[in-house]
């Protein structure tokens, strides 16, 4: 199992200049951070995972789309533009030196038709992530499609309906990504809906019921735990968790308030949380 921290509770852009960040995360005891891809170029990123190597730490990565005319559920034309954004989130992946990408990368965020998905909006994201597996195939990267809520999204709202999509898709590069924060608020079984998907899952974020810090609220964590532990799954478990100094990621996640005294105390905190209930899990 490897502990990471989501660094999007400070930026959408990580840099040399979070380096000291990036360190203390690092002496708290983390495997390895989880960095937003929203800009640069597959340069910048190479850079960015030298510095990473340097300090000691593995990395995943996660991106987004916001922006309707890159909807990968849309018209030709956005659909287009989608597929493209996403084999460049790929290409800096890959030069960051990740093997997963993860995130709502199946529509766009905050995006709503008025009516739940169609056969039409399905079949298009058939189409698109099957393009956009067959790239990720070719840069070593798998993508970790994510189930958001229902105020988020309209395609994908359950682990259920995703892994449903994921075996229409039928691309070993194009997973699943098990959020416990979303399945706080959509699913009747929370544990039930991890143990159903497992087949595809390929990454965990552990994320509070409000966002803040982890065992704080009311998820399960000790059922949690025990049924990851349980499958057999030995890989990331990611902190995500967010804030309100980034105005345009606050808007889109719907963060009004301060979930926590400090970052530090998310971080440090939540790693120490999951170390402790991985290992109660065990016994």
């Amino acid at each position: 199992m490897k502990i990471g921290f989501c660094m999007f509770l400070w930026t959408t852009n990580v840099t040399g200049k979070h380096e000291k960040l990036l360190r203390d995360i690092k002496a708290t005891g983390y495997d390895g951070v989880e960095i937003p891809i929203f800009e640069g170029t597959p340069d910048d990123y190479r850079r960015l995972g030298d510095l990473l190597d340097r300090i000691g730490l593995e990395r995943t990565a996660v991106s987004a789309m916001g922006d309707p005319a890159m909807n990968l559920i849309g018209n030709a034309g956005e659909r287009k533009a989608g597929v493209a954004y996403m084999k460049w989130a790929i290409d800096c992946a890959a030069a960051l030196g990740v093997d997963r990408l993860s995130g709502p990368l199946h529509s766009t965020l905050g995006r709503f038709s008025g009516t739940g998905p169609t056969a039409t909006e399905k079949k298009r994201s058939v189409s698109s992530q099957r393009a956009i597996g067959d790239h990720a195939a070719g840069k070593g990267v798998i993508i970790g499609l994510e189930a958001l809520n229902r105020f988020e999204c309209y395609l994908v709202n359950t682990m259920d309906d995703l892994c449903a999509h994921l075996d229409e898709i039928d691309h070993p590069n194009v997973k699943a990504m098990y959020d416990t924060f979303h399945c706080n608020i959509e699913e009747q079984d929370p544990i039930g809906a991890f143990t159903r998907s497992f087949r595809h899952i390929v990454h965990v974020h552990i994320s509070e019921n409000d966002r803040g810090v982890p065992g704080r609220g009311n998820i399960p964590w000790k059922k949690t735990f025990s049924a990851i532990r349980e499958s057999g799954y030995d890989d990331w478990l990611t902190i995500e968790s967010f804030g309100r100094g980034l105005k345009d990621l606050a808007a889109a996640t719907k963060v009004w308030r301060d979930f926590a005294e400090s970052p530090e105390a998310v971080y440090r905190e939540g790693f120490k949380h999951i170390k402790d209930h991985w290992k109660r899990a065990g016994r």
